[in-house]
């Protein structure tokens, strides 16, 4: 498990920091973009993108990369959603996402405003589907952005901190314990899970205001 994971981690590492960090930024923005975010998995990306990080300063550029790009696709959706949300909502690919989606994401919006977009950027489904309905709602791009940025901000620092933290205990502990990697993966995986968790309580808790 070692000589695996020590395999992989040099191989993310080897990959030019600045290349990391676009990769990560791009992730972002088309995962938080319209409907892209769906198919687009940013949250592994950025967790892959994070093992890598080497000191503070390439912590805090992945950590600015990672919200403005994800800020970058919600004001990509809030845009399209302001000028083609019917189209959108009426085209092949919005009625895949099923009627009942986008009227759950309206009741939502309607029932909790700025809340239901926080909340939203940690909800599945959802998080695609807010910033379009925003856009065609009457919520201004300003208050949008005032309660969108936190929830990007707590979300980012969240990822790039556990894949960090992660990557960079096993490489202490590699030398010295046979089960280093093994402890690797039951980080991640105590954080993928506790992540889950977390959006199952809160799908549950707002499930109210949606229906």
């Amino acid at each position: 498990m070692n000589d695996i994971l020590t395999w992989i981690l040099d191989t993310v590492s080897g990959v030019d920091p600045v290349i990391r960090t676009l990769l990560a930024f791009l992730g972002m923005l088309l995962e938080t973009s319209v409907l892209v975010g769906l198919v687009v998995p940013g949250d592994t990306i950025v967790i892959v993108a994070s093992t890598a990080v080497d000191g503070p300063v390439e912590f805090i550029t992945l950590v600015a990369a990672v919200i403005v790009g994800a800020l970058a696709g919600e004001s990509i959706g809030f845009a399209l959603g302001h000028h083609f949300g019917p189209f959108i909502r009426g085209s092949r690919l919005g009625r895949r996402i099923g009627e009942p989606n986008w009227i759950r994401a309206e009741n939502y919006l309607d029932r909790r405003g700025g809340v239901a977009v926080f909340i939203s950027r940690f909800l599945p489904v959802l998080h695609s589907l807010i910033p379009v309905t925003v856009g065609a709602s009457r919520m201004r791009y300003r208050t949008f952005m005032a309660w969108t940025v936190p929830a990007c901000v707590i979300w980012s620092l969240a990822y790039v901190s556990v894949g960090s933290a992660a990557a960079g205990g096993y490489r202490e502990l590699s030398g010295r314990l046979h089960f280093a990697g093994y402890l690797f993966v039951g980080v991640i995986a105590l954080f993928v899970l506790t992540v889950f968790l977390i959006k199952k309580w809160l799908h549950r808790r707002e499930q109210r205001h949606m229906d």
